[in-house]
């Protein structure tokens, strides 16, 4: 996996003046817009334009790492792996994820995440992941939970 990020990239915490473009990149990738807190937030950016943003959100138990954008232009250069890597790596709390589709499913595969079942998931998150476990039932959207067993705090 690529460990460093192209040439002029910056990882850094989001600043409150960031949360107007991260709102941008997680409509454009028609993501869940609930829940956006620019403090939770990290981005990547490069000549000081943001081109890749995930969060980390804190549950009862557990984080679940979500809102992962990268702008099109800038995929299949690794700023994606950069930044669920470091997501990762800062995790207090074993981490859980939904993505649509299987082919997000084989990406996170790569990190040692591994797909789980409704019940499977923590009190906390169940009531966040509700909608989307009656999209998957009723109307057999193609959604799936995942988790992550062990923080890997400091680890890189």
């Amino acid at each position: 996996m690529n460990k460093t990020l192209p040439d002029g990239c910056v990882l850094r915490s989001a600043q409150k003046e960031d949360m107007g473009r991260i709102r941008q990149l997680v409509f454009s990738a028609m993501l869940d817009p609930t829940q956006l807190n620019w403090s939770q937030f990290w981005v990547i950016e490069y000549e000081r334009r943001i081109i890749a943003c995930g969060q980390l959100r804190n549950f009862d138990g557990a984080q679940e790492l979500g809102s992962l954008v990268v702008v099109k232009d800038w995929r299949d250069r690794g700023i994606g792996s950069y930044l669920v890597q470091h997501l990762m790596n800062i995790a207090t709390k074993p981490l859980y994820l939904e993505c649509l589709g299987t082919r997000r499913v084989e990406f996170y595969s790569r990190f040692g995440f591994v797909r789980v079942s409704w019940d499977e998931l923590p009190p906390s998150l169940k009531s966040k992941f509700t909608l989307s476990a009656i999209a998957h039932k009723i109307l057999r959207v193609p959604i799936y939970f995942m988790y992550h067993p062990l923080p890997l705090m400091g680890k890189s």
